[in-house]
């Protein structure tokens, strides 16, 4: 089968290897060579650009887990990272030109035809995936306008997301405000003191640098919790931090209150409500821990903020990933949805089994929702009021049946030990 993969990233990159691997004809089409982007600084394959950090490799983190589940499907880039790895403590942290490097000579090795060029839509013939990224070319956001409809999205910042069994619930409370509906939101309160204390850490915080392209068109919805403390003592308290309409289970209005949604049905992850950030990780663990509640706070996912265009993929995708409106065109890698580098690859990767099952074939391969990857897989098509990215964490998971267990690292490997078992069986029954 022919098949055009649009994007020399991660994703892009891991989905040209398998389908050439598996003998497809595949041409790479990179545009970095004759038109750089603003954040790039090469035109090598699988630039990595913010961080050279691939996250955690422990058994009992959800991105050592997705590790794992990427080795048993056969993944082409995370033994190349491994390669180029350096000393990183418990994270996967590469030899970022060394890396870029492997895998152009992987590519390179399998057969894959690269081609310079700036693609504005998807080839007439044969299968294309469509893995250029989050800072898509205005040719090819034109084309997906058009195939997608006009919902797609653009965002600045993204709140952090706490594990549930971590908010202390001693200095939290369940309310919903003024009493109206379910008491569906988890109220973190703050006195006069501890909210003062708070605004001031926030002002004097360190932020993550931005990009010259990213620091414009900041919307008034998606202002950072920092840059409303900026504007006056009292404005976050007429934000997102207002009392009004909240009492404790005492009957006492609080002075300030910050306000967790449920992230997932299984209500083990909690959304900051309000607290779109751009400090350092770091910084928000050192910050938001002044909150009382949130004082041992485990941060299943740290604030972002950054330009990042990504379809509404609930409405846009199938199944296998591709188009509904265009069946020979996938969506791969953070356009569709996914946050992370891993998750990228895994994104890639999913695309491209299904491209060759499909070639087979095959009916779609959709891995367990026990596992990261799968989990992951189910958001993309989850129809949602307020669909946004996502990175792996454990909060994405279906609880573990049985009796609780109790120590939190074990708990941890738990679920992937689970993951594992569910996805070779997955993969055993998809292979028969």
């Amino acid at each position: 089968m022919k098949v055009t993969v649009i994007g020399a990233g991660l994703a892009g990159s891991e989905a040209a290897c398998y389908l050439a691997k598996r003998g497809h004809n595949v041409v790479l089409k990179e545009m970095r060579g004759i038109k750089s982007t603003p954040c790039h600084k090469t035109d090598m394959p699988a630039e990595l650009v913010c961080s050279n950090s691939l996250k955690a490799v422990g058994e009992d983190t959800a991105s050592g887990m997705l590790k794992l589940e990427l080795k048993r499907l056969s993944s082409s880039l995370l033994p190349l990272a491994e390669k180029a790895a350096v000393p990183a403590g418990g994270a996967l942290a590469v030899d970022r030109e060394l890396f870029s490097a492997l895998v152009l000579k992987e590519l390179e090795g399998a057969g894959v035809k690269i081609v310079r060029e700036e693609a504005s839509g998807a080839e007439e013939q044969g299968v294309t995936v469509i893995a250029c990224g989050p800072m898509v070319s205005a040719k090819m956001t034109e084309y997906l306008a058009e195939k997608c409809g006009a919902r797609l999205h653009f965002y600045d910042a993204v709140a952090p997301i706490v594990s549930a069994e971590s908010v202390d619930m001693k200095k939290s409370f369940f309310a919903a405000r003024y009493g109206k509906g379910e008491a569906d939101y988890l109220n973190c309160p703050m006195d006069k003191e501890e909210y003062i204390k708070f605004r001031e850490a926030l002002l004097t915080a360190e932020k993550a640098v931005l990009h010259e392209f990213e620091k414009g068109d900041v919307f008034e919805g998606c202002m950072p919790i920092e840059a409303l403390a900026a504007r006056g003592e009292d404005a976050m308290r007429y934000g997102p931090l207002r009392p009004v309409g909240l009492k404790t289970p005492e009957g006492e209005r609080p002075y300030a209150v910050l306000q967790l949604r449920r992230e997932n049905l299984a209500a083990n992850a909690y959304n900051l409500v309000g607290f779109q950030t751009n400090l350092k990780f770091s910084e928000q663990k050192r910050v938001f821990s002044l909150i009382p509640a949130l004082e041992r706070a485990e941060f299943l996912r740290y604030g972002i903020m950054h330009r990042n265009t990504y379809i509404n993929a609930p409405a846009a995708l199938n199944e296998d990933f591709s188009l509904k409106s265009a069946p020979d065109v996938y969506i791969a890698g953070q356009l569709s949805g996914v946050e992370g580098y891993v998750e990228s690859i895994a994104s890639g990767l999913l695309c491209a089994i299904n491209i060759d099952r499909r070639a087979a074939g095959k009916k779609a391969f959709m891995p367990p929702p026990t596992t990261i990857c799968g989990a992951l897989s189910r958001h993309l098509l989850t129809a949602s009021e307020n669909y946004q990215p996502m990175n792996a964490n454990f909060g994405i998971l279906p609880p573990l049946s049985g009796a609780k267990i109790k120590d939190k690292k074990e708990r941890k490997h738990a679920y992937t030990l689970r993951g594992l078992a569910d996805l070779s069986a997955a993969v055993e029954a998809a292979e028969a």
